[in-house]
């Protein structure tokens, strides 16, 4: 267990996009919004708390055999896109103020994906090649 995890920086933005996506989620279910909504903001926590456990228990050195880090870029840019688009409905249809509630949390969502993705990208490209560190020749 890597007990240093939750509190660096990607732990800690791991962390809050999950409760953001359970708030939103709240949100959404309590003004009985859309099912792609409520949907949306539960895949989006399920998946982010399968992330952070995978970091958090170290997986992602055992299981090698796919490239986390990058799986992990492509989860959020996924998810951001498909939070701009419902989460934007929510807001402009705006049918309660829940549905508000719900898409302005989605929005926060948004952005902490973003964010998220940008981090794990400088990681990605600053790290250096993966394997062996010999020159090719």
């Amino acid at each position: 267990v890597d007990s240093g995890f939750p509190r660096s920086p990607r732990g800690a933005l791991k962390l809050a996009r999950a409760l953001v996506a359970a708030v939103a989620f709240l949100c959404f279910a309590a003004s009985r919004a859309p099912g792609a909504c409520t949907a949306l903001a539960v895949m989006e926590a399920t998946i982010t708390v399968l992330f952070f456990l995978l970091y958090l228990l170290r997986l992602d050195q055992k299981l090698n055999w796919l490239f986390w880090p990058l799986a992990d870029v492509f989860n959020s840019v996924m998810a951001a896109l498909f939070l701009l688009v419902v989460c934007l409905f929510a807001v402009i249809v705006k049918t309660n103020n829940g549905t508000l509630a719900g898409g302005v949390f989605g929005l926060v969502l948004l952005v902490l994906c973003v964010v998220d993705a940008v981090i794990l990208f400088r990681k990605i490209s600053t790290d250096g090649p993966r394997g062996t560190h010999t020159p090719a020749k």
